[in-house]
């Protein structure tokens, strides 16, 4: 399978903690390390685990962060085409509980990829699955050309203005941000999915069909759940692009999702195509 991000990604300091500090409060970390992080990022590691390889389109800045940040990707198995930005590559700081509970705090403007960056777009007519987190209006058309097509619900506001056919939108029940809402688009997405975390989650389909999917017992403790919303959208992308019914696709989805909380941090225990084999 050929799979596509077109989206962002930003540079992450992590830090477990026993608590979130309340205010006025110092705490400090047991563990602390940094990697690129994000929507795009995390959803391309997990598709080139998944598929092999991945290409990702994405904006970094003009910066240590964001040469930090291609080096580390393409070191995962990523094949990063970025457009570079004259400003910084927004940074996250990310404290994780002692329940694997991730708290973030972005630093600095998102980057997105445009249409109109030198970029290889064309390169996506023969993509059987992409998953958009970040772009213009211009730049979800031109996702478009992959024959599956999967966007977060965090870029709600952007659907509605492009109003393209979606084959899935995947988001969360619980996050405000999240919120998605299938009638502000004239063309309704084939599959909507919002995830429960631990509780699974919902969907529902053009058709009129609608259920819910279990969750997965991750294959070891609960550690982190950074990232595995993400993994869960690019688990679901794959599966998807691979032909898979709504049900098989959903559960493969929520199995990559508890594989990546099972490890420290978004690529510490991703699932892979010889888990899937197993």
């Amino acid at each position: 399978m050929r799979t596509a991000v077109v989206g962002h990604t930003e540079w992450i300091e992590f830090g477990h903690v026993e608590r979130v500090p309340a205010a006025g409060d110092i705490v400090h970390a047991t563990d602390a390390w940094e990697e690129p992080g994000g929507g795009g990022a995390v959803a391309g590691v997990q598709l080139a685990r998944l598929a092999g390889s991945c290409t990702f389109l994405t904006a970094l800045g003009d910066d240590e962060r964001g040469a930090w940040s291609r080096r580390r990707l393409e070191a995962l198995g990523v094949r990063v085409e970025a457009a570079i930005r004259d400003e910084p590559t927004r940074r996250a700081v990310v404290f994780v509980d002692a329940n694997g509970e991730r708290t973030i705090t972005t630093l600095g403007d998102r980057l997105a990829p445009v249409a109109s960056d030198r970029l290889p777009w064309s390169e996506l007519e023969g993509v059987d699955a992409a998953y958009v987190t970040a772009g213009d209006p211009e730049a979800l058309r031109e996702a478009r050309r992959a024959r599956v097509l999967v966007a977060t619900t965090r870029i709600a506001d952007l659907l509605a203005k492009v109003d393209l056919r979606l084959d899935a939108v995947v988001g969360s029940a619980a996050d405000p941000a999240e919120a998605f809402d299938p009638k502000a688009l004239s063309h309704a997405p084939r599959l909507v999915v919002r995830t429960e975390s631990v509780r699974g989650g919902r969907y529902e389909t053009s058709d009129g069909r609608s259920g819910t999917y279990d969750p997965v017992t991750p294959p070891g403790p609960l550690v982190d759940t950074y990232g595995a919303g993400d993994s869960f959208a690019a688990g679901l992308t794959f599966a998807l692009g691979a032909g898979m019914e709504t049900e098989r696709a959903l559960s493969l989805a929520a199995r990559c999702g508890a594989w990546c909380a099972a490890g420290r941090g978004p690529y510490g225990n991703q699932l892979t195509w010889s888990d899937l084999e197993r």
